[in-house]
C-alpha cells in the first residue's frame, strides 16, 4: 500500500515533532541576515532596474509559474548565481522528496532545492525555495511546506549541519534558517521595493558562501 502524503501545518510539525520557532533573532538566522547591501556593477544596475519594474507592475498578480520564470528564476540564476561549474552541487525544480522522521512518514514538494546529486536525484539538500504563490491562503501552507522539507533534509543528510530556504508569497519574502528542533524567521522583505530588494540578493549571495565554505562535505 502505497503511503498517504499529509499536508501539516506549522502547528502540527511544532508540536509532533517538539520544535521551536523563533524570531528574526535566532542567531543562526542573524549571522546570515547580517550583510550588507551590494553595490552593482553599470551591466547589473540596468537587468536590477528591469527586475524591479517587472516586480512592481506584477508580484501582486502573477500565478505561481508566471512569478518564478518572470521574477524568481532570474534573480536566482544572474544575480545570486545559484549553480556550480564544479558540480558540487546543484538547482533542482518541483521535486518531491520524502523520509520517515521519528517513525512518521513525510512527503512534499519543494519549488527549487540547492541539493548535492546526480543527475535529477538530489542527495543531500542544502537550501529551499517555497511556495511562490500570490497568498497564504493558498493550500498547502508555504511555511509549513519548508519546515517539513527541512524535516525531510536532516533525516536524509545526518550530518547535524543548518539548513536554509525562504518563503515566497507574492511580493513578500522571508528568510528560514533550521538547526536541529530550532529555527527562526526573519521579518518581511518586500520585493517591490528597492532596498529590499538589494538586500534580498546580498542575503541570497551570503548563502551560496555559507554553503561552498560551511556545509559542502
Amino acid at each position: 500500500m502505497a503511503k498517504k502524503k499529509k499536508e501539516w501545518s506549522e502547528e502540527e510539525l511544532i508540536l509532533t515533532f517538539h520544535l521551536e520557532r523563533q524570531d528574526n533573532t535566532y542567531p543562526l538566522l542573524v549571522e546570515w541576515l547580517s550583510v550588507k547591501t551590494p553595490l552593482l556593477a553599470d551591466y547589473e544596475e540596468v537587468f536590477f532596474n528591469q527586475l524591479l519594474g517587472l516586480s512592481k507592475k506584477g508580484a501582486d498578480f502573477w500565478n505561481e509559474e508566471t512569478l518564478k520564470m518572470q521574477f524568481i528564476s532570474p534573480l536566482l540564476s544572474f544575480f545570486a548565481q545559484f549553480f556550480d561549474t564544479q558540480n558540487r552541487y546543484s538547482g533542482f525544480y518541483d521535486k518531491e522528496i520524502s523520509a520517515t522522521v521519528e517513525g512518521i512518514y513525510l512527503q512534499t514538494e519543494t519549488d527549487f532545492m540547492l541539493a548535492k546529486g546526480i543527475g535529477d536525484i538530489a542527495q543531500t539538500p542544502y537550501f529551499h525555495f517555497q511556495e511562490y504563490k500570490r497568498s497564504k491562503k493558498s493550500p498547502p501552507e508555504p511555511m509549513a511546506q519548508l519546515i517539513e522539507a527541512f524535516l525531510i533534509a536532516q533525516e536524509k543528510n545526518k550530518n547535524g549541519k543548518p539548513l536554509y530556504g525562504v518563503v515566497i508569497v507574492g511580493r513578500s519574502w522571508q528568510f528560514v534558517a533550521m538547526q536541529s528542533k530550532k529555527y527562526g524567521i526573519s521579518t518581511f522583505y518586500d520585493a517591490t521595493v528597492k532596498e529590499d530588494l538589494l538586500q534580498i540578493i546580498a542575503i541570497l549571495r551570503k548563502f551560496k558562501v555559507i554553503l561552498e565554505t560551511t556545509l559542502l562535505d
